[in-house]
């Protein structure tokens, strides 16, 4: 990330809200650090709605 971070564009995608990453990453300076990069100049998209995995296997 520290090689990227200004440089380049980096896309994450998780199952776990930003605000629940301070609490799951456990050494509070790591975590402050990659926040810290991703979150600077994001785009942050919240998708909602039912996995599209039930959904499919639903209608089979």
């Amino acid at each position: 990330m520290d090689d990227r971070y200004q440089n380049r564009s980096t896309a994450v995608a998780s199952q776990l809200p930003t605000e629940d990453w301070h609490a799951t990453i456990a050494d509070p300076s790591v975590a402050d650090a990659i926040l810290d990069r991703l979150a600077h100049n994001a785009h942050e998209l919240n998708l909602k709605g039912e996995s599209m995995r039930k959904v499919k296997n639903l209608t089979k």
